[in-house]
């Protein structure tokens, strides 16, 4: 989890009981799974003994950081920005001890000093001690210059220094971390914090985490992959992690996971012997998805795998919630019948062939159905049986299975 650090930093956590901070801008109203690389830095940290602090960046998040973006950010609202924070605020005790004494974690909001600012005062209390060729120098700047930078931007990692400055004074914090793409915006704090007091203070950054491919970690084709389960389902989160090839997998589970060395290597050990059983996938997924949306969540979202990825039956079809069925059939073919059809009973034969496209046609249906290899809602049936409306899931949905991989839905139309 290691990119780059200080001199001193390992001396520095050896010697005492060390506060540290990782700043995250409430640009939206959820963390999504990039952010966790940086918060398990904190929960590491406080594992050790030591003191995390959370800083949502209320101020930064009106500003924008330039760090790895190639134009600049939209403003948000001061509003939003609230918004924002509050929800992210409730994501993070999830991770973090807000009760362990000493070295219990905090949450702060850089809007708070940062707002009381007046411009002359902020150029005098910060603005005079870096100077213009040091903050060009920095990666983040250098490399928006041609494409255009604004100076609103450009004093980001001014704010952000004065954010280190700060609790470098207020909460004796002696450590920031972040990823690697934060190393500038983090030694110019600790430049600023030297400049001014004189004080000895120190980074530590974590690598970017992306996939063995290359590409960006925690894209996928809907986007991010959000901790609230209003933009990614628990099922989806699940699905994602139970996915990751296996790689992928073999690095995640020791950022990801609190499990010691010896537990990893043992799943390891075992994922090798045989890989066609995912261990290492269902180890990292089932402990990621507890700790962000709970024990109960993961026992639904593994029950509602099985459908689509090994045996199951209808008790198990009709007993999961709506939005976890809509979930794991979310981009399967979906067809549509009328309601008064339905409840008037349709042919099996013609409910294949003619009201949904399962079938080519009446013959090719006739032949599946001989063959027992069609089945809704998880019951084979033939041609003598027909779809009435007692066989409905959530009063309005009927699952077609052909074969074993080939699912189709079947959503009826009310009225």
């Amino acid at each position: 989890m290691i990119h780059d650090f200080m001199p001193g930093t390992g001396e520095q956590l050896q010697k005492e009981m060390t506060t540290a901070y990782v700043g995250i801008d409430p640009t939206a109203d959820s963390l999504h799974i990039g952010h966790l690389v940086s918060i398990m830095m904190l929960k590491h940290l406080q594992r050790a003994g030591h003191k995390p602090i959370a800083l949502v960046g209320g101020a930064t998040g009106m500003i924008g950081d330039p760090s790895g973006k190639s134009e600049e950010r939209n403003l948000l609202s001061e509003e939003e920005l609230r918004h924002n924070e509050q929800s992210i605020k409730r994501q993070l005790l999830k991770f973090l001890d807000f009760d362990a004494g000493p070295n219990s974690a905090e949450i702060v909001n850089n809007y708070d000093w940062i707002s009381g600012f007046s411009f002359l005062g902020f150029l005098r209390e910060v603005g005079k001690h870096l100077t213009v060729s040091y903050m060009i120098a920095k990666d983040s700047v250098k490399n928006r210059l041609e494409t255009g930078l604004s100076f609103t931007e450009f004093t980001y990692q001014l704010v952000q220094a004065y954010d280190y400055l700060y609790l470098y004074r207020n909460k004796n914090c002696k450590l920031q971390m972040g990823g690697s793409d934060q190393w500038g915006n983090i030694t110019t704090g600790a430049e600023l914090i030297r400049r001014k007091t004189g004080g000895e203070v120190y980074a530590l950054t974590c690598p970017l985490i992306t996939k063995a491919d290359g590409t960006k970690f925690g894209k996928t084709e809907r986007g991010n992959v959000w901790l609230d389960s209003r933009y990614t389902s628990p099922y989806h989160f699940y699905q994602f992690w139970l996915n990751c090839s296996d790689e992928d997998t073999e690095r995640y589970i020791k950022i990801f996971t609190l499990f010691s060395k010896e537990e990893i290597d043992a799943l390891i050990a075992e994922h090798k012997e045989a890989p066609h059983r995912r261990a290492l996938q269902k180890a990292l997924a089932e402990d990621i998805t507890i700790r962000v949306h709970g024990k109960e969540a993961y026992d639904t979202v593994v029950e509602a795998s099985g459908i689509l990825f090994g045996q199951s039956t209808a008790e198990a079809l009709h007993k999961l919630p709506e939005d976890v069925f809509l979930a794991v059939f979310d981009g399967v073919p979906l067809f549509e019948v009328g309601h008064g059809e339905v409840e008037q009973g349709i042919e099996m034969v013609d409910f294949l062939s003619e009201k949904t496209q399962v079938a080519k046609s009446k013959g090719e249906a006739r032949r599946m159905l001989k063959e027992g290899s069609i089945s809704i809602n998880k019951t084979r049936v033939s041609d003598t049986d027909k779809v009435d409306a007692n066989q409905l899931i959530a009063g309005r949905y009927l699952v077609v299975q052909r074969g074993k991989k080939n699912h189709y839905l079947v959503r009826v139309k009310s009225g």
